[in-house]
């Protein structure tokens, strides 16, 4: 069919749900096109939602793999529900039709609704009821067995031209949603460069759906079109929040001129913070897998106390087994930065399912008295700026820091403008002075009551430092009672202080609102468009959102006791809640939870928010 005989439908934005078992690609689909939308105009972000089984049983509910992307203008988050639905089996339809718009474009591949695979997904007959396909348009495309037919006229073998069945289904999404084969035919020859022959095939397979569903008459009146994004001109690149906080590592290193170190162990979903920077060895950054969490903290506190900028990253459970390490680089009074993608707990919990289930760890999963600043990102963007950002905070204030991302940020993608890291913020570092004749290991800055970093050969400043109390200023070992109560005022009101180098507490929204809606860390986006929502239909609803945790911004009690309705959304059952609570117990609050897994949607916020404000 002629583009100019189209019927285009223009939306502002549209999500499209790729699902299917593991092994069918639904990953690389969904950054297929996310890309080919990025790279024609559209703002995005992504959600890939996959199994914690490392195998789980072929075609089973348990092993459907999943990826969402959300394209258009001004793009919060990953979007509420799809309005195209890619099911490669009946598991992964049965399982995710509860995420398709009701009139949706379902596309499946009606070859394996077999008896076989639909009793394996747990079906006793066919899902195509009447009702299902009034609800629903349901295109039941034969995939399977038109990429065996490419695959064979090309003399492939099957094992190969198997995997190519997500070419065919990102074909017809590319026709759907109304955008041309061409980019990612680029990304094909760069892809292969070396193996023409599965370039061939790709393409082949991926022209072929996409032709199939211009044949179908069907589809003719469901394209949409996402309209372009409006952003500021600069250099952008499609970016998740894992290579996100690396980059943002790397940038707080060269800005600071200290080397980068990391101490990590793999664990799910922090993984790849530590993948990333290991690809940059050329950069002078230096990355060591451990054989556990523990030693991957304690390697990199070693490599503080010798002068580096140093992080480790990891999850919930890594968190846990590293706190001890914490409390000993708090009481040595050592820049570190502990990167903590949350996920579901508790134990091994929810491994591949986010949730903001780390708060009250990382602010108080310590033994005595061991404070040190949080922070938490807020988009898969910015946890570049924010890993900058509590790089800074640790190398300035000498003291430990934990980012708090999660998996919904870690494994999700957004585009990123990308800065020049001379248009950052200075980093400066609280270095001593070789044969300075006044050194004390204990010496403080009397604004900031940091302490000086003296390394290892830096002439004339031999010292002491360890997990043992040491004597104010002189840093001998000492159980003096006198002396224990000054150092641990000491190493709190240091964390208090930093209160006075971070910016006031921001308020979006009516500022007069009957209702103020506070949310933390990786909910901003659903948070953000539910209040812009229910504003523009006329409701009287504030919102402030939080990346400084501990300490709190300097306002925050002022803008609380400003409403006399307030909720607190999070995906846990109340951490934040109870944390302000014990700061501003004056203040009363709502709370809205979540705790299944999955990030917030748009549409469960604004029913909650109207409830509240019709009490």
């Amino acid at each position: 069919m002629s583009q100019e005989q189209l019927v285009i439908n223009n939306m502002e934005d549209v999500v499209v749900r790729f699902a299917g078992d593991s092994g069918d690609g639904m990953q690389l689909s969904g950054n297929l096109f996310s890309d080919a939308a990025a790279l024609t105009g559209n703002d995005i972000a992504t959600f890939p939602d996959y199994p914690a089984e490392i195998r789980a049983p072929h075609d089973t509910v348990a092993g459907v793999s999943g990826y969402q992307v959300h394209v258009g203008n001004h793009i919060y988050s990953s979007g509420d529900k799809a309005d195209i639905l890619i099911a490669m089996n009946p598991a992964s339809f049965k399982s995710n039709l509860k995420w398709a718009k009701k009139g949706a474009t379902v596309i499946v591949d009606v070859d394996t609704f077999s008896d076989d695979h639909l009793t394996k997904a747990g079906y006793t007959e066919s899902p195509f009821t009447e009702e299902l396909e009034l609800a629903y348009t349901i295109i039941k495309a034969p995939i399977t067995s038109f990429t065996e037919r490419i695959g064979k006229e090309q003399g492939v073998d099957a094992a190969t031209y198997s995997k190519c069945r997500n070419m065919f289904a990102l074909g017809m999404v590319f026709y759907l949603t109304h955008k041309t084969l061409d980019k990612t035919f680029a990304y094909l020859e760069r892809k292969f460069a070396k193996k023409p022959a599965v370039i061939a095939l790709n393409k082949a397979v991926l022209s072929e759906g996409y032709e199939f569903a211009d044949k179908l008459e069907l589809i003719h009146s469901k394209i949409v079109e996402a309209a372009p994004a409006e952003m500021p001109k600069g250099r952008y690149r499609n970016i998740t929040g894992n290579v996100a906080t690396a980059w943002g590592l790397m940038a707080a290193s060269e800005r600071s001129g200290r080397n980068i170190f990391l101490g990590s162990y793999p664990i799910t979903p922090a993984t790849d913070v530590m993948v990333e920077l290991s690809k940059y060895k050329s950069l002078g950054v230096k990355v060591f897998q451990a054989e556990d969490e523990i030693a991957g903290i304690c390697s990199s506190i070693g490599a503080s106390y010798a002068g580096a900028l140093a992080c480790t990253s990891t999850s919930g459970p890594g968190l846990s087994l590293k706190s001890e390490a914490l409390g000993l680089a708090v009481m040595a009074e050592l820049p570190l930065v502990v990167v903590d993608v949350q996920r579901g707990g508790p134990s091994t919990g929810l491994p591949t399912k986010t949730e903001q289930s780390d708060l009250n760890q990382a602010l108080y999963g310590r033994n005595g008295e061991a404070p040190l600043i949080v922070v938490a990102a807020s988009s898969s963007a910015n946890c570049f700026y924010w890993a900058y950002t509590a790089a800074k905070l640790a190398l300035e204030h000498m003291t430990p820091v934990v980012l708090l991302t999660d998996g919904y940020l870690g494994n999700g993608s957004q585009l990123f403008r990308i800065p020049k890291v001379a248009d950052l913020p200075s980093i400066t570092p609280r270095l001593a002075t070789p044969n300075d004749p006044n050194y004390r290991p204990y010496r403080r800055d009397p604004e900031t009551l940091a302490r000086e970093w003296a390394l290892p050969g830096m002439e004339g400043l031999r010292h002491r430092i360890g997990g043992l109390e040491k004597a104010d200023g002189e840093g001998h070992l000492s159980t003096d009672p006198e002396n224990h109560k000054t150092m641990t005022w000491n190493r709190q009101e240091k964390v208090n202080r930093v209160a006075n180098y971070i910016p006031e507490q921001e308020v979006m929204g009516d500022p007069d609102g009957d209702l103020l809606v506070i949310g933390w860390g990786g909910t901003a986006g659903s948070l953000t468009k539910a209040v812009e929502e229910m504003n523009a239909e006329g409701k009287k609803v504030a919102y402030t959102h939080f990346n400084y945790i501990s300490p709190l911004p300097k306002n925050t009690g002022d803008i609380l006791r400003k409403y006399k309705k307030i909720v607190v959304c999070e995906l846990n059952n109340g951490q934040f809640l109870g944390y302000l609570r014990t700061q501003f117990p004056e203040c009363p609050m709502h709370q809205y939870n979540k705790v299944m897994g999955l990030p917030f949607e748009v549409g469960e916020l604004k029913d909650e928010f109207n409830k509240i404000l019709g009490e």
